[in-house]
């Protein structure tokens, strides 16, 4: 190593980029040779290869990069030098170094762009902060990388955020399901916003959970619910007593609530649905608010409504521009399956 050592030290003093080139190559192979270095060595490979990086363009930093991702102990000033270099010379030491510190994963993500972050989010482990700024700053691309990498810890405040962002992002609701780590209310609350074979799939969950677990989770996810939906009407209680003295009165039959609908007694209507589906008002009001058809069609299989009377709601909630009556025969459709 000696005299390999002698001719490396020959090689710094040559000006030309060739030789500076072969100098940091043979930097690295004698820093991949032997035994562990102790703390001086390291210092000295770090502070020497750092140096020569900068100098090299981007083709020998990826080779660069790519061996000092697989090193079981590499150079961390350097590995932090190459983090936030190209995503092509970045990428391996963003994905796989070890050398990196929880600090220095969130300057990059905090820093750099969407590739740097998407680098980070394949980490074999990911750390709740780190997570954190990946939720923030990434785009449903990225987002959905880290989501399907059980390896990143997500805090409760990360999966609430997903489950919140996927709410106008479809394309992220397959890898919200299928988050291993996701709470049990958050993904109950995901079941009227993804489509008939996710709702599936978080059935099939539900089957496996124990009863009581689950209505507890239920019931926590209820709550949240009516915490992001805000404020109740203005008119629901006045909508409560009247449902309530008619209920006593006569009974509410499932028909009367297309005559509350024509009426345009929303709230009231909220009120009796919710009561005759067995379902909480906010998650009603969802429902109504965004005109979701199979969300409502679950509502009113569940609740033994006949199609007919689906149809009539469908009619009356939707936009004329939406041809309901032209459509008509492929809601039913909807409303069979």
């Amino acid at each position: 190593m000696k005299s390999r050592l002698h001719d490396l030290i020959a090689l710094a003093d040559e000006p030309s980029s060739e030789k500076r080139r072969e100098l940091l190559r043979g930097v690295t192979d004698l820093f991949f040779t032997g035994d562990a270095h102790n703390q001086v060595e390291m210092g000295l490979f770090d502070d020497v290869m750092s140096q020569l990086a900068g100098e090299m363009e981007e083709a020998v930093k990826v080779e660069l990069a790519q061996r000092m991702s697989q090193a079981a102990t590499p150079p961390r000033g350097l590995s932090r030098v190459l983090a936030v270099e190209s995503i092509a010379v970045a990428r391996p030491i963003l994905e796989r170094s070890s050398a990196l510190s929880e600090d220095d994963l969130l300057h990059v993500a905090r820093t750099q762009g969407q590739d740097h972050l998407r680098a980070i989010s394949q980490r074999a482990s990911v750390p709740s902060s780190v997570s954190d700024v990946v939720i923030q700053r990434g785009d449903d691309d990225t987002v959905g990388v880290l989501l399907r990498n059980e390896g990143a810890v997500l805090s409760r405040a990360a999966h609430e955020a997903v489950v919140d962002r996927a709410a106008a992002n479809p394309a992220l609701h397959e890898a919200v399901i299928d988050r291993h780590s996701l709470p049990v209310d958050l993904l109950n609350e995901m079941y009227f916003m993804v489509e008939s074979k996710l709702r599936d799939r978080i059935m099939a969950k539900n089957a496996d959970m124990d009863p009581a677990t689950l209505e507890a989770a239920l019931s926590a996810g209820r709550k949240r619910v009516a915490a992001l939906d805000g404020a109740l009407p203005a008119d629901h209680a006045a909508a409560e007593a009247e449902f309530r003295a008619l209920k006593a009165r006569n009974g509410i039959s499932p028909q009367a609530l297309a005559g509350m609908l024509r009426g345009k007694k929303q709230t009231l209507f909220l009120v009796a649905l919710s009561d005759l589906a067995e379902i909480d008002f906010h998650t009603a009001r969802k429902i109504l608010e965004r005109r979701e058809l199979d969300a409502l069609a679950i509502v009113c299989r569940a609740a033994a409504f006949d199609r007919a009377l689906f149809l009539t709601f469908a009619l009356l909630i939707l936009d004329p521009a939406d041809d309901v009556m032209g459509k008509a025969k492929a809601y039913g459709e909807l409303y069979t399956a």
